[in-house]
């Protein structure tokens, strides 16, 4: 795709302006970081608050008297044990268990929204539209109609609180709301993929650079920085979240990708439920494991990784992890090379890396968890 063909967010001139260096991701024209650089925007979410533009990901809504029956065949969770005002994590899956794309499904009182990353939006509609033609429900792609805001960190909620009269309190992780915040109606979601607290907001489009600016003026003076892709990656990855195209796709599926969690085989019938079964029964021969490298380096994605003096995998995810100044990364490897513990290899320029498996998150004091 050529940068001609790269689509723009709501907030493209917004992120230039700041002398953001931009790269293309997903068919997008994204900003990477700000001249302030990857290693502070991550340090400010951590401490602070730092502010993303996710306007690339995909929205699908659907309504309809056979909404949640549709979603509860859609995805590997158990939509039913959600309640009005509540987001649900979860995957969609092949009939062969093979991870379509991972998702958050909003229950509203009158319909579902389900967030998909933006590299497959149109596959993803496609494949929702295919199975929905037994349904009594209306499918709607409202992407383009849809800004998403992301405002992550410790204080996210002290600077929220002065643009809104919602009550984050009454927010609790993974539920929402429906309000205003300065001025324009809003999704407030009190969701992330940082590991920090703070606030997904839905906006109609055409009011994002007003609000953008506003979340920046009000947190100016709280340490509030714009964060790029490159410091999203790296928070994320000190939490252990899979990244569809690196640690999950539909090659793999999520009892390997150690989505177990959020795969409810005992819910009824699902898309790849009948498959996922029997890999279960049979147990998975391989399963994504988070590892820290005992010596420095940088284990990048695609480094072979060695166990046993044999090449088994290669890492998925990796980076020199800001908050722990320490090497982690993730890679599949054989189920009996799986426990924590257990001695890997990453290959460096050839040079093998010590490395032991741990269980993630790699960083466990995000104020998300407290």
């Amino acid at each position: 795709m050529t940068t001609a063909e790269l689509r723009e967010t709501p907030l493209f001139g917004e992120h230039t302006a700041l002398g953001a260096k931009i790269v293309p991701f997903a068919g997008w024209s994204m900003p990477v970081q700000y001249p302030t650089g990857i290693l502070e925007e991550h340090r400010a979410v951590r401490t602070a608050a730092g502010l993303f533009d996710v306007s690339h990901m995909g929205e699908i809504e659907l309504r309809g008297p056979d909404a949640e029956a549709l979603v509860q065949h859609l995805i590997t969770n158990d939509i039913t044990r959600t309640a009005i005002g509540q987001a649900q994590y979860a995957v969609m899956c092949r009939e062969d268990g093979g991870a379509i794309d991972d998702c958050i499904v909003y229950r509203f009182a009158d319909r579902f929204m389900i967030v998909v990353n933006a590299s497959n939006r149109d596959k993803d509609r496609d494949w929702i539209v295919a199975q929905a033609k037994d349904h009594d429900v209306q499918v709607k792609d409202i992407s383009d109609d849809i800004a998403l805001l992301a405002l992550q960190g410790p204080l996210a909620s002290d600077i929220l609180a002065g643009l809104t009269g919602a009550d984050l309190d009454a927010i609790r992780y993974y539920h929402f709301t429906e309000g205003e915040v300065d001025g324009a109606g809003a999704i407030i979601s009190r969701t992330g993929y940082t590991g920090e607290d703070g606030f997904e907001l839905y906006i109609e489009a055409d009011a994002a650079v007003g609000l953008w600016r506003a979340l920046l003026d009000a947190g100016q003076a709280r340490g509030l920085r714009p964060v790029g892709l490159g410091a999203r990656d790296s928070l994320r990855l000190e939490m252990g979240y899979a990244l569809y195209g690196n640690d999950i796709d539909e090659n793999r599926t999520p009892l390997e990708a150690g989505l177990g969690w959020v795969t409810k085989l005992d819910k009824g019938p699902f898309a790849g439920r009948d498959a996922l079964q029997r890999q279960k029964e049979a147990g998975v021969r391989e399963r994504l494991v988070g590892f820290t490298l005992r010596e420095r380096g940088f284990p990048r994605h695609g480094y072979p990784v060695r166990w046993n003096g044999q090449i088994v995998g290669e890492v998925t995810s990796g980076l020199h992890a800001p908050s722990l100044e320490m090497g982690i990364g993730m890679a599949y490897v054989p189920v009996a090379a799986a426990k924590p513990g257990t001695t890997l290899d990453i290959m460096i320029r050839d040079r093998p890396c010590p490395a032991e498996v741990v269980r993630t998150p790699f960083y466990k004091h995000g104020s998300v968890r407290r």
